[in-house]
């Protein structure tokens, strides 16, 4: 379809049109990507949740909600699992984090840098997507300060492009 033209009636937009592939790789992370929006995990609520949270991005109206069930230590996360809506940045980077934060510390996930969860998407983000991809890190991460007082990182303590509950 050429620039500036219309699309007709009925036709969809495709998904991650704005990442049009640039190498190998780079495909293989999208398919991934497409993978986790199509069948996300970690995907329900965790019942009698130790924390909860949740997040939107006014910007582009993405919303996830995080619930976590700590171990018998206390700190190692046990459960975790989200609910949301949005694009499939926004759902596919939380289905990640999901996988990558399970079994780990809550002092170790609210020391993550945002980096670890993009170089797990791998794939160049524009500022924009950049935003929703991190979306569910945040929330993650608010939870965790509201349960246990862990810091906020300072770019999320005063956010004012996302909002958190």
């Amino acid at each position: 379809r050429p620039p500036g033209r219309r699309r007709p009636p009925g036709e969809k937009a495709p998904r991650l049109a704005n990442l049009a592939p640039v190498n190998e790789f780079e495909s293989l992370y999208r398919e991934q990507i497409l993978d986790h929006y199509k069948n996300p995990r970690g995907h329900g609520v965790v019942e009698g949740a130790d924390a909860r949270a949740e997040g939107m991005n006014p910007l582009c109206g993405d919303e996830v909600t995080i619930s976590v069930g700590f171990a018998d230590d206390g700190d190692t996360i046990r459960d975790v699992a989200f609910e949301g809506r949005g694009c499939a940045i926004s759902q596919a980077a939380t289905s990640m984090l999901m996988e990558m934060v399970r079994g780990r510390k809550a002092s170790e996930v609210a020391a993550m840098p945002k980096d670890e969860l993009l170089e797990e998407i791998g794939i160049p983000l524009t500022p924009i997507r950049l935003k929703c991809a991190i979306l569910g890190l945040g929330v993650l991460k608010v939870a965790l300060h509201k349960s246990k007082g862990t810091p906020l990182p300072e770019e999320w303590a005063g956010s004012s492009e996302l909002e958190w509950s």
